[in-house]
């Protein structure tokens, strides 16, 4: 699938920063998704002691007609395609900046996709990131796709405890202004939340509604969670 050319990716941390300030100014915060009928989850790991970067990239189809009011225990997404792809890692790891190690190997991966996706959980940040620009933004502005990051950690900003149940959630804050830069959702009763932020043309409402209605039987969304069954498999 066809992706925007935005930048070299062999920059020095100080212009990587730079950059990310610029692009920054970019990423659309409120919706811009076409009708939904397939969605993919991207994992991005390292292997060899991250000599080599992997991105697993699962695309499902969304079930037509489909209010996302499904329950955990009922929920099954068909998997309509499938790709890992491994490469040599561009960047050493610099904090931040975790987007220039990840992104290169993501693009490749979608290259290979037959099926382009209308919306995209990536397994990490979108806004919630200290120049507002984490790996699911990032991805986002090369894919001109709607994306949401869904992270298992918090990279910055404050937030109080969400409630017990399942879809509760509190606001990501962050600076002086108290900045709503993404969701600590409970996604599993007695289980620690997950960081929901939106990434690129997609708004935090919408980033939650779709993340909850792709909620099954475990912590993770279908979508990242099936990515990171890939990466695992294939990684054996």
């Amino acid at each position: 699938m066809p992706t925007v050319r935005l930048h070299d990716w062999n920059l020095a941390p100080v212009d990587a920063i730079a950059l990310q300030k610029r692009l920054a100014g970019c990423v659309e915060r409120t919706d811009r998704l076409d009708p939904v009928r397939h969605l993919a989850g991207v994992d991005i790991g390292f292997e060899q002691n991250g000599a080599i970067t992997r991105a697993a990239v699962v695309v499902l189809a969304w079930p037509p007609g489909a209010s996302g009011e499904f329950e955990p225990a009922t929920l099954e997404l068909e998997i309509v395609e499938q790709v890992v792809h491994r490469e040599p890692t561009r960047m050493p790891y610099v904090p931040g900046l975790l987007s220039f190690r990840e992104v290169p190997a993501a693009l490749a991966a979608f290259d290979q996709l037959t099926v382009t996706p209308q919306l995209v959980m990536v397994d990490g940040q979108g806004i919630a990131h200290p120049r507002r620009i984490g790996v699911a933004s990032h991805l986002g502005l090369w894919l001109d796709l709607p994306t949401i990051g869904v992270a298992k950690s918090r990279l910055c900003g404050r937030h109080g405890e969400p409630g017990p149940a399942r879809g509760n959630w509190t606001p990501l804050v962050d600076g002086p202004q108290d900045e709503v830069i993404g969701a600590v959702l409970r996604s599993r009763v007695k289980v620690k939340p997950i960081f929901v932020s939106p990434g690129h043309r997609v708004s935090l409402p919408t980033a939650l509604e779709w993340v909850t209605a792709c909620l099954g039987r475990t912590k993770l969304p279908e979508p990242t969670r099936l990515a990171d069954r890939l990466a695992s498999r294939r990684g054996e």
